[in-house]
């Protein structure tokens, strides 16, 4: 996520964020357009799948409202008002029962002929209560004892309902008109009323009510003009629905069609252009991303490259960028150069003064070696010319310890690191040249050696090697008196820890009395613990003297004590 491609491609995205934007308004205003049209083109089918049941209910209605105005003239002579609509009755061929309705419910104008009280009747009161037109359906007419669609038109006189005419349609009457042939036929078509009760139907009535939207009143559609929408029907399978008014106010065709009826499916054009926003998105990252790839990460990663070449084996670039690289990036790769270049010079400089130095330290370290074992060689002469024992042991323990000195600045300038020396080499040899001075011919001590490879730095050797001078001269004395063939020297350097060492120096005690010195070389050994950090441990057991120097490795920052 840190990339540099992936946080440029993440700021292209929010650039092309309001294009984006802009592009999904418009594709939803073209799926918008293009589900306005569908539903249209389902509105159009079904108008024209209900044209005979519109062009017969509008008939209707018409011929109610023609009549009425003849109506009011002859309501009063109900004979000569009887025939004129039974003449219109016989005339129109499709009605079976035409009249006129008071307000009182006593029908006595009508083409039977026959006195009627439908002041009882349910649909009258219906139709006297809302005093507008209106369709319902019988399942029985009462005067032509047949299933019908009764039409009641309201008549009015001087602006007031004087009473109601009532025409009723014969169901058969809707089979008998010739309808043209339909490109692609809805599941069911039905009509209803402003109460949602369906007055006419292609199929079954089983059928039709199985297939109207469940848990939806029809009623709710007729506020408005033409409405199509999804819903299951009655069984549980989703339907599409189209309503649209064939008699306004009072008449709605209802036709319902499968969910994927192809008048609502999108086309290829509406599903490319929703995919649209996305591709153009997906688009412009694989130009953007190959673009910054060929023009800069490419040679980004070159550079890297070179420059990780350098860091590990100090190597410049053999070939350097081509020059139709970006001039920022040929700026950057110079630059680079001059600074390899530059750092090259500045090391080789610090090597030449290093090696120097170096030489000059390891001389340095030379010569007091050199220095050390002149004095000791002047010592020894002293030595041999001295007349008092005394002098000669204090002379001798003299010598060990430039000895040892000498030893820790020999191991120093052999070493190839001027600042650190392993202490198991080095107090190896310091008790070698212990050993083979302080041994008389025929001794017979047993000594046993162990040293780990421990690295010290030089301000730790040389307290440790006086330490071990100290402590091997002070064994060599008190092994010399022990038992003859008994006598043994343990001499054993070991880690004691993940950073930590222990120096021990173990030799058989003597037998009999042993001149007791100046107490120089245990003061001494404790100065040089100290110096260590370390902490001294003696003890005798078994006969046999044992002491144990435990100090810190690497070594810490110690506390300088005056001397």
């Amino acid at each position: 996520m840190r990339g540099l491609a992936v946080r440029v491609l993440f700021f292209l995205s929010l650039a092309l964020l309001p294009i984006g934007l802009i592009a999904i308004v418009q594709t939803r205003q073209i799926a918008d357009q293009s589900r306005a049209s569908a539903e249209l083109s389902l509105l159009a089918v079904t108008e024209q799948a209900s044209g005979a049941e519109r062009r017969v209910l509008q008939e209707a209605f018409g011929a109610a409202e023609a009549l009425s105005a003849l109506v009011r003239l002859r309501r009063n002579n109900s004979q000569e008002c009887s025939e004129f609509l039974r003449e219109y009755k016989e005339a129109s061929k499709i009605y079976s029962l035409v009249g006129f309705i008071p307000i009182d419910g006593l029908m006595q104008c009508s083409s039977s002929a026959e006195s009627r009280d439908f002041s009882t009747n349910k649909g009258f009161q219906s139709a006297l209560r809302r005093g507008e037109r209106q369709a319902s359906v019988r399942g029985i007419g009462v005067v032509s004892g047949k299933h019908v669609i009764i039409v009641n038109s309201p008549v009015f006189e001087d602006d007031e309902l004087i009473g109601f005419m009532a025409i009723s349609i014969p169901s058969t009457t809707f089979e008998g008109v010739d309808e043209p042939p339909l490109a692609i036929a809805p599941l069911s078509l039905m009509t209803f009323n402003q109460d949602g009760e369906i007055l006419t139907t292609e199929r079954s009535p089983n059928v039709a009510q199985n297939e109207v939207p469940a848990n939806i009143e029809l009623s709710l559609f007729t506020e408005n003009n033409t409405h199509v929408f999804l819903a299951t029907n009655q069984s549980g399978q989703e339907r599409a629905y189209a309503i649209l008014p064939i008699v306004p106010d009072a008449v709605y065709a209802l036709s319902v069609w499968h969910s994927d009826t192809p008048f609502l499916q999108s086309d290829i054009s509406t599903r490319l252009s929703a995919m649209l926003p996305i591709l153009m998105w997906v688009a412009s990252l694989v130009v953007a991303f190959l673009a910054l790839n060929r023009l800069a990460l490419t040679h980004i990663r070159k550079l890297g490259r070179q420059m990780r070449r350098f860091a590990i084996n100090r190597t410049l670039p053999r070939d350097t960028l081509s020059p139709s690289v970006p001039i920022e990036l040929v700026k950057m790769e110079s630059a680079f150069i001059e600074m390899a270049e530059s750092i090259l010079r500045d090391e080789a400089t610090l090597e030449d003064s290093l090696r120097e130095k170096n030489i000059l330290l390891k001389e340095v370290h030379h010569r007091v070696k050199n220095n050390l074992q002149l004095i000791s060689s002047i010592m020894n002469m002293q030595i041999r010319q001295s007349d008092s024992e005394d002098a000669k042991t204090v002379l001798r323990r003299l010598q060990d310890r430039i000895l040892s000195l000498a030893t820790v600045h020999k191991s120093l300038y052999q070493n190839t690191d001027l600042a650190s020396v392993d202490a198991g080499v080095l107090l190896h040899e310091v008790v070698n040249q212990l050993l083979a001075v302080g041994f008389a011919p025929g001794s017979n001590v047993k000594v046993s050696q162990h040293y780990d490879p421990i690295i010290l730095n030089a301000d730790d050797a040389a307290p440790l090697t006086l330490l071990a001078s100290e402590a091997m001269t002070n064994a060599l004395k008190y092994v010399s008196h022990a038992p003859k063939d008994k006598g043994q020297i343990t001499i054993n350097l070991s880690y004691d820890g993940p950073d930590r060492a222990q120096l021990l120096i173990a030799n058989t005690t003597a037998i009999g009395p042993v001149v007791s010195g100046t107490g120089l070389g245990s003061t001494l050994i404790l100065a040089f613990a100290r110096q260590l950090n370390g902490q001294v441990e003696v003890g005798e057991t078994d006969g046999q003297y044992q002491m144990t120097v435990n100090f810190p490795v690497p070594p810490r920052n110690k506390e300088i004590y005056d001397y």
